[in-house]
């Protein structure tokens, strides 16, 4: 059971890593200091668009228009924080 924490571990990093590369990959294309013109920077951007739009989606359709502000990432790193803790704090049942 052990590994079965660890994998699930590991799994919530690696979504926590992308959303985080995702938020500063979008900071740094709003403040143009990357091109998208560029096949690497657009390679990039639009994978980790894909990998995360199937969990920024249904949160965006219940989250009310705030304008041109986004809060899907920042629920699902609430989320992903949440998780975390939930299973950290009952680590004894995966032992």
């Amino acid at each position: 059971m052990t590994s079965l924490f660890q994998i699930l571990s590991f799994a919530i990093d690696i979504i926590w890593f992308l959303i985080l590369a995702h938020i500063i990959m979008s900071w740094l294309v709003g403040f143009q200091v990357l091109n998208l013109r560029q096949p690497l920077v657009a390679q990039i951007w639009h994978g980790l668009n894909r990998v995360l739009e199937p969990i920024y989606g249904p949160i965006r359709r219940m989250l009310p228009p705030m304008g041109g502000l986004d809060l899907a990432p920042m629920v699902v790193i609430f989320g992903i924080f949440a998780i975390r803790t939930i299973l950290y704090n009952n680590i004894a049942a995966f032992g």
